[in-house]
């Protein structure tokens, strides 16, 4: 019953910071993200943006992989051994993947990406 509660738990968190809700990426991923750029930013302050994509890109991975996490632990009934490199390949794989799509989707002026600072 343990196990089941702790892996629901990580499949809600993995669900919250994944890129499958984007909806919720203001509440979530970037806060964190921004969090994760700031701490860079006392090193130089030129790090803040960089690092906070790059914090961005490391929530959804984490998303993924506790989603993977949870559901193994509330689906799978008998005792597997995990593969930690190929859960983060295929969490990175995936993450990168989602990436490149919404970069095409925008390149390709499917997607419009919002003007935060501009004046129009």
């Amino acid at each position: 019953m343990l196990k089941k509660l702790r892996g629901g738990f990580l499949l809600f968190i993995g669900y919250m910071l994944s890129p499958l809700s984007w909806w919720n990426d203001l509440f979530f991923n970037l806060p964190v993200a921004y969090l994760f750029g700031y701490i860079f930013s006392w090193f130089s302050p030129d790090l803040l943006i960089p690092f906070t994509i790059v914090g961005y890109w490391i929530s959804n991975v984490a998303g993924i992989l506790m989603m993977q996490f949870g559901a193994m632990d509330m689906f799978v009934e008998q005792p597997k051994e995990r593969n930690l490199k190929k859960d983060l390949l295929v969490g990175l794989a995936s993450s990168t993947a989602y990436t490149l799509v919404i970069l095409a989707l925008m390149q390709f002026n499917i997607l419009k990406a919002p003007s935060l600072f501009s004046g129009t």
